[in-house]
């Protein structure tokens, strides 16, 4: 066999003679003969520049792999003194075998003696001078037991010249001086480490641990996701990772900074949009937050609205803010879009929950309370049909751009999907739920899981218990989406919205319409509205403009001789009811049926209702709300109203239609 030594520092360490003559490489030479002569049998030792080959002859003994492992399983189960003993033996017989001298050294340092340890790993690595763990061990005795970090280092990087491939050792070497508070020599290791293998999740997550001493939270949040993307085990790293990414995202969040990068955004988009922008607490909105645009309240200001009670709440405002840049951004192309529903959408889609309705009844729970419920379901199931494709284009926008916003992020969002877990998967839920839409709720939230999951590395998709169908759908939507996310154009995410909708038959409970013609087109109608509130037979003025633009209207009717006023006054009680749930709009009905019991004189004025309260109506604005309220909560009773008015109903119904298109 041949051992080849460099003539270096390290080797004048192993065989000592020679570095105490000076660095004589003749003493060395001599040193090196008596220690591999064996039996009879002497070794021969050729000089080659910086290089030694020692050359032995003979027939030493070969490795006795079956007593090997035996040994090395006692000292895995702490039987030091028995493997010691073998050891001693093996080593007689087999001087040669490098690994018995580094398992007895570990044995010797475990024993407390570091002294023999450091012999014993002298003489594994005189006899493999690439013994990588050897060297690795040596480090670790001088750097724990001996204090000597500059030898020990020494030992560390020729551990990396042995095997410079080896991104476990690099990593261990720089687990073991991180453990003896070595940070800054930890680090170098790591980094080392990172080099070899940037997808190792250990030394992410070491460099993680690292950055986080040195309080750079940011880099410490983003070497934990990484850790946590590549780590494709549920093990305990992958735990400790979780628990990590946790803390540190606390820990950014109680610095503040996210209220430093939401109001420059704010600042940022009120001067593209040309409007003021103000965030408001308000723990009563039915979501974590929303965002109402001026146009829709008649405001000089947009308002995003939030509950402080989420966590991480910075990262919902940020979320709303990036709805109104997308929609600014549209807007400037003239593609942005409204999404608009009717309570005819609304009646059409609580009439398919029969059985729904019907389980609720016989649990007893009053008609409001299902009323409601029916009404909730189908607005909470419109915000996901529209929110949902959007939101992925958010959070992207947002990951990409606000880095130091991920750890708001991350929080946040968690919170979003446990909380959509527990909406789709609750024993209670599922069993009171329809099973169509609470099928469609869940593809949506897993949709929102699977970014989750590419974007913070926590996989949290079983815990939805989907059916393969529903996961499947989830991911081919989801896999749509990252054909349009890297070059999506202005207002291509309502494709989306329509796309999805239209495989999962959600299309008849909205209307997407285009936002410049949809206002456009009622801001006359408006205008007029409020002049036949103010006087429905245009009896006070006589504006000849107001004239010829009721009559440019009029003429644009199919209907000749339909009551324009009541026309009008529907359309305001079809918008006023679109929203209400059936038993309230049950309620108003019966309330104007028992006014009108008492007799409704269309030239009146001044009729007040309990049920809207704060309004005044006309006899004929009266009249119009008594129609509605019946067509829409009692359509089977309307003709025994006795009320002559379903060509002018017809009308207001054609207008509303029109004025959600």
């Amino acid at each position: 066999m041949i051992i080849i030594h460099h003539i270096d520092d390290l080797l004048f360490e192993l065989f000592p003679s020679g570095k105490k003559a000076g660095n004589d490489v003749e003493v060395l030479t001599e040193e090196l003969i008596k220690f591999y002569t064996v039996g009879p049998f002497k070794p021969k030792v050729i000089i080659k520049n910086i290089i030694i080959e020692v050359h032995i002859e003979g027939g030493l003994i070969e490795k006795h792999e079956g007593k090997f492992k035996e040994l090395v399983n006692l000292c895995e189960k702490g039987n030091y003194n028995v493997a010691k003993e073998r050891l001693l033996k093996l080593i007689e017989e087999a001087p040669n075998v490098s690994e018995y001298h580094r398992i007895l050294g570990q044995i010797y340092s475990d024993q407390g003696d570091q002294d023999e340890a450091i012999n014993s790993l002298i003489d594994a690595l005189r006899w493999d001078p690439k013994n990588g763990w050897a060297f690795i061990m040596m480090g670790n005795v001088l750097a724990k037991h001996k204090n000597d970090i500059p030898t020990a280092m020494k030992y560390y990087d020729k551990a990396i010249e042995a095997n410079p491939g080896d991104k476990i050792a690099v990593n261990n070497i720089g687990v073991y001086l991180m453990q003896q508070k070595k940070i800054e020599e930890a680090k170098k290791y790591f980094e080392k480490a990172k080099i070899l293998d940037p997808n190792y999740p250990n030394t992410l997550y070491a460099l993680s641990l690292i950055a986080e001493t040195e309080n750079d939270l940011n880099s410490a949040f983003s070497y934990t996701c990484e850790a946590i993307k590549k780590n494709k085990q549920r093990d305990g790293l992958y735990q400790n990772s979780e628990r990590q990414l946790f803390s540190i995202a606390k820990k950014i969040i109680e610095s503040g900074v996210g209220k430093k990068i939401v109001k420059e955004f704010l600042s940022k988009l009120e001067f593209l949009g040309n409007r003021d922008i103000k965030l408001i607490e308000d723990n009563e909105i039915p979501t974590a937050a929303k965002l109402e645009l001026a146009e829709n309240y008649k405001r000089q200001n947009h308002i995003v609205r939030y509950k402080l009670s989420y966590p991480a709440v910075e990262h919902l405002q940020m979320h709303e803010l990036a709805h109104l840049k997308l929609m600014i951004e549209a807007r400037k192309e003239k593609l942005n879009q409204l999404f608009v529903s009717t309570q005819v959408q609304k009646t059409a889609f609580i009439k398919g929950l029969d059985l729904t309705i019907k389980k609720l009844n016989k649990l007893g729970i009053s008609e409001q309370s299902v009323s409601e419920y029916c009404s909730s379901l189908f607005d909470g199931l419109n915000l996901q049909v529209y929110n949902t494709p959007i939101d992925l284009f958010i959070e992207e926008f947002l990951y990409k751009e606000f880095a130091e916003l991920r750890p708001y992020q991350f929080i946040s969002t968690y919170a979003l999907v446990e909380e959509s877990i527990k909406a789709t998967t609750d024993k209670r839920i599922v069993e009171l739920s329809p099973r169509d839409v609470l099928s469609k709720s869940k593809i949506y939230n897993i949709v929102i899981a699977l970014q989750f999951r590419d974007l913070f590395g926590i996989d949290m998709i079983s815990r939805f218990k989907a059916k393969p169908s529903e996961l499947k759908q989830a991911l081919e939507f989801y896999d749509e989406y990252k054909d349009y996310k890297d070059d999506r154009k202005s207002g291509e995410e309502y494709e989306l919205v329509l796309h999805w909708a239209e495989d999962l038959k959600l299309d008849q409970n909205f209307d997407l319409v285009d936002e410049e013609a949809h206002r456009n087109k009622f801001s006359n109608l408006d205008s007029i509205l409020e002049s036949i509130e103010k006087d429905p037979f245009d009896l006070e003025t006589k504006d000849v403009f107001k004239e010829m633009e009721m009559e440019n209207f009029q003429d644009s009717q199919e209907e000749v001789g339909t009551n324009m006023a009541v026309v009008m006054y529907m359309v305001d009680a079809l918008e006023y009811f679109q929203e209400m749930a059936f038993e309230e709009i049950n309620k108003t009905a019966y309330e104007i049926a028992m006014l009108g019991s008492q007799g409704i004189s269309p030239d009146k004025k001044g009729y007040k209702l309990n049920s809207i309260a704060g309004r005044k109506f006309t006899g004929f604005h009266l009249l119009a709300y008594y129609y509605v309220s019946w067509k829409l909560a009692k359509p089977v009773m309307v003709s025994q109203l006795n009320l002559p008015y379903d060509k002018e109903y017809d009308m207001a119904l054609s207008l509303f239609n029109a004025k959600k298109k």
